[in-house]
C-alpha cells in the first residue's frame, strides 16, 4: 500500500482560542494515530479575526479512513469542527 497526504482543517470555537495550544494538542493526536511525525501546519484567516488550522500529514493508506482521528480531534476543548479537505497518494 502507498502513503497518503491528508489535509485537515480544524476550526476553533472563537478567535480567542490559543492556536499554539490547539496546534500542540492536535499534533499529539495526529502523531499517535499515524505513528509518524511529519506534518506541516498553517493558519488560514477566515473572518472577524478567526483563524483555522490547516494541518497536512502523511499516513499509511492501510490505516483506512480518518474517522477515528477526526473524532479524537473533535474532542479537543474549543474545537468547533474538523474537516478533511484533501487526500492524495504520495509518489515514491
Amino acid at each position: 500500500m502507498a502513503d497518503v497526504v491528508i489535509t485537515m482543517k480544524i476550526m476553533p470555537e472563537s478567535p480567542e482560542v490559543d492556536l499554539e495550544q490547539l496546534t500542540k494538542l492536535a499534533l499529539e493526536k495526529i502523531t499517535a494515530y499515524t505513528e509518524l511525525d511529519n506534518n506541516k501546519v498553517e493558519q488560514e484567516p477566515m473572518a472577524f479575526g478567526l483563524k483555522a488550522l490547516k494541518i497536512m500529514f502523511v499516513m499509511d493508506e492501510a490505516k483506512g479512513d480518518t474517522d477515528p482521528l477526526e473524532k479524537e480531534l473533535n474532542s479537543i476543548p474549543h474545537v468547533a469542527s474538523v474537516e478533511v479537505t484533501d487526500v492524495r497518494r504520495t509518489i515514491a
